[in-house]
């Protein structure tokens, strides 16, 4: 592939990350306000948290006053935002990759945060996912309240994923380093 071609697909990647970060948010809000669309007899439209809380109770949450829909938005998007962050830095990659930047320190830290946000996104899910599971359920009669947890095998690959982010950043960013020395002597 030209250097040329490889500028635009990144351009191009750029711009899907920039949407994929905007329909990210925005599908996890649109699911709070519209939980029908959630449910099993709707769409079967989910995305994360909000689909593992969802799920069951779409015609409840559909109910719910809006104060605490407002909550579920909010306590739902805190792992969502450590994702955007990433993203954000993934976006940023492309962007110097389409600049030309492959071994640049700069291009090292971008990878090396989105491999952060990662490893953070799946924590703050699993930290957020009690809390939310106790905000959905908390106007419910005695004992049908709930708290929940879960560790998903998917969680593990994205833990695993982070990790090999973050060590190809390292070896990108000592890259980066051992090309800037051969240019001081050339």
């Amino acid at each position: 592939m030209t250097s040329n071609r490889l500028a635009q697909l990144s351009q191009r990647m750029a711009a899907v990350t920039l949407l994929l970060i905007v329909a990210m948010l925005a599908l996890n809000a649109a699911l709070w306000l519209f939980p029908v669309i959630a449910g099993k007899n709707g769409w079967g439209l989910g995305f994360a948290l909000t689909d593992r809380l969802l799920s069951d109770t779409a015609d409840k949450a559909a109910l719910f006053p809006w104060w605490q829909t407002t909550g579920g938005i909010v306590l739902s998007s805190v792992p969502l935002l450590a994702l955007a962050f990433g993203l954000g830095h993934l976006r940023r990659l492309f962007q110097s990759y389409a600049r030309g930047d492959y071994f640049s320190s700069e291009a090292a830290r971008h990878l090396g945060k989105v491999g952060r946000a990662v490893a953070i996104w799946v924590l703050l899910d699993f930290l957020c996912e009690p809390l939310l599971s106790v905000w959905v359920t908390m106007n419910e009669p005695v004992g049908q309240r709930m708290i929940s947890l879960s560790i998903t095998a998917p969680s593990f690959v994205a833990l695993f994923l982070a990790a090999c982010i973050s060590i190809i950043a390292r070896i990108l960013w000592q890259a980066s380093e051992v090309d800037s020395e051969n240019r001081t002597f050339v």
